[in-house]
């Protein structure tokens, strides 16, 4: 059913308004915000207008400003909705799981998944969405705080359990931690590569949780190494 079929079914029910046309309006509306997806990837958000997101959805441009204030709406729409469904999906991925660093692997998993799923809102999320110092401190405090307080959520409690290193603020390392996601989404958008986005997610959460150090080099005897190679350079 496109918006076109749901217009003509609200036409034609007596009385008009009701059910149907909460569903004409929702209906139109998810197919405006899909439209500007794809036109922003395609053209870039700065170089888009109102009327090509109109056309590609298939309605009137004056229509768009009827759920839309503007080309800044649609933009802030996009992440407002992509972040809200982040947030529902990392916490349902999450709830049946009691091992942190399992909750980690899964949070992951679903957030590339999300991303390589669809393209065109991976390049509006990652790419188009970064233009702008105004967007980017919006966002900061809203959304994304709260999609953070998921991972620092997780964090915590590892450090209770003794998974991880309790020495550790949890707020920085579930910043480095979605940094980490969110630097693999943009390289993959921006790669000329065709590979599996979520395939990823292991990989990043084994260099999250294990590091890069050589576990079986405690720090007193790396430090012993490191002052016996100097001297004997000198």
């Amino acid at each position: 059913m496109n918006i076109h079929s749901v217009a003509t079914l609200t036409s034609i029910r007596p009385g008009g308004g009701g059910r149907a046309d909460k569903i004409d309006r929702s209906d139109k509306r998810a197919a405006i915000l899909r439209a500007s997806i794809d036109v922003f990837a395609e053209r870039g958000f700065f170089n888009a207008q109102v009327a090509d997101v109109a056309r590609a959805a298939g309605v009137a441009a004056g229509t768009v400003y009827l759920y839309f204030r503007s080309k800044d709406d649609l933009l802030v729409s996009i992440f407002e909705r992509t972040m809200r469904e982040a947030i529902a999906d990392g916490r349902a991925c999450i709830e049946p799981l009691r091992e942190p660093v399992e909750q980690l692997r899964a949070l992951a998993r679903v957030h590339l998944d999300r991303m390589g799923r669809d393209r065109s809102l991976a390049v509006v999320f990652q790419v188009e969405l970064r233009q702008s110092t105004k967007f980017m401190e919006r966002f900061s405090a809203t959304l994304l705080r709260e999609y953070l307080g998921i991972i620092r959520g997780i964090i915590a409690s590892g450090q209770d359990a003794g998974a991880f290193r309790a020495g550790i603020n949890p707020t920085l390392a579930a910043k480095m931690f979605f940094g980490g996601l969110d630097e693999m989404a943009t390289n993959w958008v921006l790669s000329k590569r065709s590979y599996s986005l979520a395939s990823e997610s292991d990989a990043i959460v084994d260099l999250f949780v294990g590091g890069v150090g050589a576990a079986a080099a405690p720090r007193a005897a790396r430090t012993t190494r490191t002052s016996r190679a100097r001297r004997g350079k000198s």
